[in-house]
């Protein structure tokens, strides 16, 4: 079974409060309609609807203090409760412990091994590969476990040749933010459907939306809701071009942040775990699923890899 594994960072289920969570205000209907009317927000999870599968799970995996990106990400790509065997959370870069952890196995690596074609969605700015070059940037958890497989990161290249998507989707950062005034710019709708035609060319895909959690730090509601209502419009696209017989599309984030803007930093809500697809398959997959943990090796019994 195909997978697409839609990574929100920083998305918790927040309270039902249009005041402090974006969540609960945006306009988003194609969420809506999904999840048949509820809002992505406390309380929502458990549900089962026509076409999607919601359970709430623990992202503080016993450990104290507020979750952080590097621990919460390898945690989801390797199925191990990375700060509880290390004893903190950590991020947003790996430390050495966690970049080990990493290296060891985790779910590009473990699909590859079996057989299977892995794949990373996302494209990179050159920038951003003269900036690792030169030892000014280090990998987040995503890419380092991407390229410790051996799978290149996508270019600004293959954007172009439509071979991957920006972080942002529409490719409209590239131009305003880094001044890549030919990048080719997508519609919401467009970028989603982009997903599912790339998705199908691979077993296993991965995107990493972080935009989601700049947006929890920088706690502007106008800003959120704006991305929150772009990120629905493709989903839309997606929905529209994706065939549930074929396989599940798996969203879910690393902790809690976007959906309480009266907080600077992190928080400890529960984060979604939203399936959709075909549903016996779909439930399968969220039947006993409580924390990150449960997320990685349950994409591969998904997929029927050992």
């Amino acid at each position: 079974m195909r997978l697409l594994f839609l990574f929100t960072d920083g998305v918790g289920l927040g309270l039902h409060d249009p005041g402090i969570n974006p969540l609960a205000r945006a306009g988003m209907p194609t969420m809506a309609g999904l999840l048949e009317g509820r809002r992505l927000v406390a309380g929502s999870a458990p549900l089962e609807t026509a076409r999607a599968s919601l359970v709430a799970l623990d992202a503080v995996l016993g450990v104290e203090g507020l979750p952080q990106s590097a621990t919460g990400q390898a945690t989801l790509l390797t199925g191990r409760n990375v700060p509880g065997e290390l004893g903190y959370h950590y991020g947003p870069k790996p430390d050495p412990a966690v970049a080990e952890i990493l290296r060891n196995g985790n779910l590009f690596s473990t699909v590859a091994r079996g057989g299977g074609r892995a794949a990373f969605l996302n494209a990179y700015p050159p920038t951003y590969f003269a900036a690792i070059a030169s030892g000014h940037r280090l990998y987040s958890a995503i890419p380092l476990a991407v390229t410790s497989t051996g799978l290149p990161l996508r270019t600004v290249e293959d954007l172009h040749a439509g071979r991957a998507i920006s972080a942002d989707f529409t490719g409209q950062g590239w131009r305003d933010r880094l001044g890549l005034t030919a990048t080719p710019v997508l519609t919401p709708e467009g970028a989603g459907a982009r997903l599912a035609d790339l998705a199908r060319e691979s077993d296993f895909s991965f995107f990493e939306y972080w935009p989601s959690d700049y947006a929890g730090h920088g706690q502007d509601m106008a800003a959120a809701c704006a991305l929150l209502e772009t990120f629905d419009r493709v989903l839309g696209g997606l929905l529209a071009a994706w065939d549930d017989d074929e396989g599940l599309i798996l969203i879910t984030s690393d902790h809690g942040n976007l959906e309480d803007l009266s907080v600077r930093g992190h928080t400890a809500n529960q984060i979604p775990l939203l399936l959709i697809g075909e549903a016996a398959a779909r439930r399968a997959f969220v039947e006993g699923a409580r924390d990150l943990t449960h997320i990685a090796p349950r994409v591969l019994q998904a997929m029927s890899v050992v």
